[in-house]
């Protein structure tokens, strides 16, 4: 097994983590989605064995009760801090730097990339991690991208992550990190949409939120995003919310080699744009159009991040997807039985009163 993938040939979610195996599954299906390279979870366990070697430290976290909130936080605390201050291996350090010079192939200086969690136990029907482990935007150099990926490998040790897999009983011996690294993009707009509706969960509306610049600003609660929910059988716009957007976070690609600036930035909105929809009609139907084309790809409903850039007459075209997984919360719904059965329609009754017949 390789320490690194390219995005466009990832597709083990044992190997590159549920989100770059995602994310190399809609590139192969003609879906736009920034290059990039997955640090693979070999990378990951070579690492750990630094740290972990017989699994011991592991398999005390994986001891702890679910409920044993101080007992998480301690464990874990300690855990990452080892994780984030080892030493990478010397071959993990010379794939992860032949990786980003790849991408910075054709263009001038170091480019500028997201560095993500992408963990093999997160986007799956039965589970979601979304927001439990680190995603860093904007990051610069070699030394500064090898230092985000350890970052992004504790961060599996986040409190709320471990907390989690306690809750759903994970093997800790079966956990492992991937991390992908990806070109940044700066859009117009960005945010989320869910090929059912996140409220009702009903199949026949894409329900899309947005807001001006990076995604990041929706998913932090920085701000209230502006809403709408698009018929699928009609292709009309059923719902718009147009929200104030007091925060926005911004991507600022450097201008120039050497010159020291905050290339992400959370800034106050623009007037112009506080009260503003971040999309136009003929982008939501786009994004709608291409909500529909992930799904049937999939087969199942989607919880996608999405992108719109400046450029490209077509709205089509300017739409970048940064990922795509299962929708859990309605299909968890649905999945679990409205009640045991009982011999006698009387005896649904009788049970809540503890008295069975």
């Amino acid at each position: 097994m390789a320490f690194t993938v390219t995005l466009a040939d990832a597709a083990d979610a044992g190997l590159v983590g549920g989100k770059a195996a995602s994310l190399g599954e809609l590139s192969r299906a003609g879906v736009t989605v920034p290059p990039g390279f997955a640090v693979t979870t070999r990378a990951f366990t070579t690492a750990l064995a630094a740290v972990d070697s017989d699994g011991a430290r592991r398999a005390g976290i994986e001891a702890l009760s679910a409920a044993d909130l101080a007992g998480i936080a301690a464990a874990a605390g300690r855990f990452r801090a080892l994780v984030a201050d080892a030493p990478l291996p010397g071959e993990v350090v010379a794939a992860i730097e032949a990786g980003y010079a790849a991408l910075a192939a054709g263009g001038p200086g170091d480019p500028d990339v997201a560095v993500r969690s992408s963990a093999t136990v997160e986007d799956s029907a039965e589970a979601s991690f979304a927001g439990l482990q680190d995603t860093y935007l904007g990051i610069s150099g070699t030394a500064a991208v090898l230092d985000h990926v350890r970052r992004c490998w504790a961060s599996l040790y986040n409190d709320e992550s471990v907390a989690y897999r306690r809750r759903l009983a994970l093997p800790e011996a079966g956990v492992a990190m991937a991390v992908v690294v990806q070109r940044m993009v700066a859009p117009r707009a960005a945010g989320v949409m869910f090929t059912r509706s996140p409220v009702t969960g009903d199949r026949s509306v894409v329900a899309i939120e947005g807001t001006w610049g990076l995604g990041s600003a929706l998913v932090s609660g920085d701000v209230t995003p502006d809403s709408w929910a698009i018929s699928k059988i009609t292709g009309e716009i059923t719902t718009r919310r147009v929200s104030p957007k007091l925060k926005i976070h911004r991507y600022n690609p450097p201008e120039q080699e050497g010159v020291a600036s905050p290339h992400v930035e959370v800034d106050d909105m623009p007037a112009g744009l506080r009260d503003a929809p971040c999309l136009t009609d003929d982008e939501i139907r786009a994004l709608a159009a291409t909500a529909r084309r992930v799904e049937a790809h999939y087969g199942t409903a989607q919880d996608i991040e999405w992108a719109v850039l400046d450029g490209d007459d077509d709205p089509e075209a300017r739409i970048v997807l940064l990922q795509s997984r299962p929708e859990t919360v309605w299909a968890a719904r649905e999945s679990a039985p409205a009640g045991a059965p009982k011999p006698r329609a009387a005896d649904h009754v009788l049970a809540l009163f503890g008295k069975p017949l």
